[in-house]
């Protein structure tokens, strides 16, 4: 670490130390009474209050009726309130559930519970399902919500009959805000700056004037010769090559092949609206409106070491440097509408966010397994975009003393366009002179020995319809049941067209040319460039899943201090996966996966008294494969930079669970929580990693025959007054003290007749399990422990916050090594944040709040890699480095 990064990591931390004292002494005037005592009033207002809405649940919208959501839930449930989520300061709800209890976030938003991949997560909008602009996953990345549109996020890990069976590890329902207590107007600017990335040397390149946006100005829509080609169903081989040229010579080729440098990348930049306001409806209604706008413009550059090997022991056989920046633009909205009336209910939530994602990268490095001794430089230009519309309608009814009804239906849209994918591979042989007369230069001769160009347009649309009802019936007092049904219909259709430039005979000359001349339309036709097709049979696909659920649930107490919460769910789904037929070759892939399953769950609490109560919980749930698992199609994951491939022969997962718990609750925010917890998993999905002699590294997936999982987790929160110490500085401040711990194991079971049926299978007897497994190795994602701590000051009477945030994870894996070699795995570690959060009166009276945040304050480095014999092999290794932010919030 260089001397000065040391010292400005001291300087934080202490400068961390000592803020409480410091922001204490702004504003000390201002008293309990003063307009000044929060700012964003009408927000910290509401912060008492629990908004949470899932389907069938006595918790619907609770928080006013309870003092604690956590202890009276009749299942294991953690709650994030809106005042929680402040005091970590994350941005997005990804980085507030990474402090919840057994949970940790990988790659940025996918949620791991107790272990458990991301695929064993459900997410919900307001107790309905969301579809992901990922083509890798199913499951939605929570990094894409930001914190100002969402009233509560609530972690369920004891599975109930109410929701979705697919709830392996557990379920996070967030809830977005409904109506506002009083009108209120916020707004937000902030900046940030780190350590490794702004200021520093980055790359980019042009695109278009509207980049900065997050919204192309349609430069880079596909052009018309190739989306004629496209739906023409002739392959690019059987094509005339002048036609093929007039296709390349369509490509808007210098905006965005040309990589450009930048030695100074810009500070971070983040905006947000956010108004609400509600007003009186006849005698006993109340009408709410929120609105919420948001922007943010983020860089990361990563100074990466990419390696592998077909022997660890040996070293990597391929290493190359690359730097990485990454311009990602953020947009969101929300405009949500709630009307209360008696003890009727009705919310309406329509969300849009769109994530763009401008990537630039350069990379040199060397691979024995091509030519030997080489110089390698590659550079790739990207555009990611991300968007998810959503619109839930959901209605509460007490239809008298005793009958309620519940219903809910949403569509969500969600899509991903990735158009002008463009990599340039030159090469230098190192050879002398006499026997390579550019031995000593870059060339690139098109023709995939001695250099490449590609470009690559995808993209992916997915609809989800979703509808449910419930109704509960109260048939005394401390007994009701309630039966629901739930239907949900998601549809996507899948595209990657993969194009490699081709010359048969190009001047060396033109070989050294930078990327936009060496396309041009003078070198594709003065040389007769064409076009070679690397997309495969069939870059189109389409992908179903259907599911009809109906349960049953039953909660009731069978004397004081014993209640249970019983119930069974029936869901019949149909997931399917159809290769389109594109080219006509009469072969159409078709796989589906059929299955029906009861699913049972019972949860036993035993209330002891004085806020000591026992929960007991078992139950059976169910993982299914997620689309792109099951899509032959290839696939580079832009976070791993990490080439994958689905499998069509996966099948379903089937979980057993068991947990027990000892909760006290010693006041409504105070409490100390132990729990165990053991899984059964029949055909985990776990990913494996393959390589070839060229070092081209290829990550998919398979069943393994079985896994186990178990282990505990310890919880505790506390506040001790500090009124009893001298001076006014502490007169209405406590100390914050929050902490948790989760151990867990897990362990693959593989037998010696066991079989699993990877991609590659195609005929002939099934492959052992253990050619892909290690009988005894834990699950990939599981790291044996997590650490959340949080230690903190705030003032009972104002806003006024200074936290210091912990979390540690410990390494796991991240897929099954190549050919039985060690797992790779990824060394999370220790990170150390500063927040402080403080109420300021601006000149003329108005309120506003001040935050401070200071992330990876000891400096921590991202590490992914294989390790035998003392030696590691760095399938990714990166600084993350430290970032600085500060945002004002002003309400009127």
């Amino acid at each position: 670490m260089s001397k000065p990064l040391t010292l400005a990591r001291l300087l934080l931390i202490s400068t961390a130390l000592a803020a409480p004292m410091a922001m204490a002494q702004t504003d000390t005037a201002t008293t309990a009474g003063d307009a000044g005592e929060a700012a964003s009033a009408p927000a910290a207002a509401q912060e008492d209050q629990v908004d949470v809405s899932i389907p069938g649940s006595d918790i619907v919208v609770t928080g006013r009726r309870t003092a604690n959501i956590s202890q009276s839930a009749p299942q294991v449930v953690n709650v994030l309130s809106a005042a929680d989520i402040k005091r970590t300061g994350e941005g997005d709800i990804a980085g507030s559930l990474q402090r919840v209890t057994g949970l940790s976030v990988v790659s940025g938003g996918y949620v791991y519970v107790r272990g458990l991949g991301d695929r064993y997560s459900l997410a919900l909008l307001n107790g309905s399902p969301l579809p992901s602009p990922e083509p890798l996953k199913r499951v939605v990345p929570l990094d894409i919500f930001p914190t100002s549109v969402i009233a509560s996020t609530l972690v369920q890990k004891s599975f109930s009959a109410n929701f979705p069976g697919e709830f392996g590890g557990g379920v996070i329902n967030l809830t977005t805000k409904a109506i506002p207590t009083e009108s209120y107007l916020e707004l937000s600017v902030g900046s940030s700056a780190n350590t490794e990335t702004s200021g520093q040397l980055g790359y980019s390149y042009y695109g278009s004037k509207s980049d900065w946006t997050g919204f192309d100005d349609s430069s880079r829509d596909v052009p018309p010769l190739l989306k004629n080609a496209f739906g023409s169903g002739v392959p690019f081989a059987n094509m005339e090559r002048a036609d093929q040229q007039a296709i390349m010579m369509q490509f808007l080729n210098s905006k965005t092949s040309v990589l450009q440098r930048t030695n100074s990348l810009p500070f971070n930049f983040s905006g947000s609206l956010n108004a609400g306001t509600a007003f009186d409806v006849g005698s006993d209604g109340r009408l709410g409106i929120i609105a919420t706008a948001g922007y943010s413009n983020k860089w990361r550059t990563r100074a990466n070491l990419q390696q592998a090997s077909l022997t660890v022991s040996e070293g990597a056989g391929k290493s190359v440097d690359q730097v990485i920046t990454d311009n990602q633009i953020t947009v969101n909205g929300l405009l949500g509408v709630g009307l209360e009336w008696g003890d009727q209910k009705l919310r309406w939530t329509n969300l849009y966010i769109r994530d763009t994602l401008k990537r630039g990268a350069l990379s040199v490095g060397q691979n024995d397994g091509q030519i030997q001794g080489a110089d390698y430089m590659t550079q790739q230009t990207a555009w990611y975009e991300r968007q998810l519309i959503d619109t839930q309608l959901v209605g509460e009814f007490k239809l008298n003393d005793a009958l309620s009804l519940d219903l809910r239906g949403g569509y969500a849209n969600s899509q991903r366009e990735a158009p002008y994918e463009r990599e340039f591979v030159y090469v230098r042989t190192n050879r002398d002179l006499d026997v390579d007369p550019v031995g000593d230069r870059f060339v690139n001769a098109l023709n995939r020995q001695r250099g490449d160009a590609s470009i690559t347009f995808s993209d992916l649309n997915e609809d989800l319809w979703s509808a449910g009802a419930d109704l509960s019936y109260k048939i005394a007092p401390g007994f009701n049941v309630t039966a629901g049904y739930a239907f949900t219909d998601t549809k996507r259709t899948s595209s990657r067209y993969e194009l490699h430039f081709d010359a048969t005979n190009l001047p060396i000359a033109v070989q050294q040319e930078r990327p936009d001349y060496l396309l041009s339309d003078a070198t594709i036709q003065l040389f007769d460039l064409g076009l070679l097709d690397f997309s495969g049979n069939y870059p189109v696909y389409d992908a179903a899943l259907r599911v009809h659920a109906g349960y049953g649930q039953v909660k009731a107490e069978l004397f004081p201090g014993l209640s249970f919460d019983a119930g069974v769910r029936y869901e019949s789904g149909r997931q399917s996966v159809t290769g389109v037929d594109v080219y006509s070759t009469g072969v159409i892939p078709f796989n589906q996966i059929k299955n029906d399953y009861w699913l049972p769950a019972l949860t036993l609490t035993y209330d002891a008294g004085g806020g000591l109560q026992f929960r007991a919980s078992g139950s059976k749930t169910i993982a299914r494969p997620q689309f792109r698992e099951l899509i032959a199609q290839p696939f580079i994951d832009t976070e791993s930079n990490r080439f994958y491939r689905g499998n069509p022969f996966l099948k379903d997962s089937e979980l057993w669970n068991a947990d027990i718990r000892a909760e006290w609750y010693m006041s409504r925010d105070e409490r100390l929580t132990a729990s165990a917890f053991y899984k059964k998993i029949d055909n985990p999905i776990e990913t494996y990693t393959t390589i070839t002699d060229t070092y081209a590294v290829t990550t998919s997936f398979a069943n393994a025959p079985e896994a186990t999982l178990y282990g505990v987790e310890v919880e505790a929160q506390k506040y001790v007054p500090l009124d009893g110490l001298s001076g006014p500085f502490f007169e209405s401040r406590r100390l914050v003290l929050i902490g948790n711990y989760t151990y867990t194991q897990s362990k693959l079971k593989v037998g010696a007749g066991d079989t699993t049926i990877p991609y590659t299978y195609t005929t002939g007897d099934l492959p052992a399990a253990s050619d892909y497994f290690i009988d005894g190795a834990p699950l990939t994602g599981q790291s044996d422990h997590l650490v959340n701590l949080q230690i903190g000051l705030e003032d009972t009477d104002r806003l006024s916050q200074q936290t210091l945030l912990l979390t540690y994870a410990s390494p796991r894996v991240t897929s099954r090594g190549p050919n039985l070699q060690p797992d790779i795995k990824e060394e999370p570690g220790l990170t150390l944040d500063f927040v402080a959060r403080q109420a300021v009166t601006l000149p003329g009276g108005v309120n506003s709040e001040f935050k401070l945040e200071a992330r990876n304050l000891t400096g921590r480095k991202y590490q992914e890699f294989q390790e035998e014999g003392g030696t590691k092999v760095f399938y990714n290794r990166y600084k993350i480095g430290t970032t600085i932010a500060a945002s004002l919030t002003v309400a009127f």
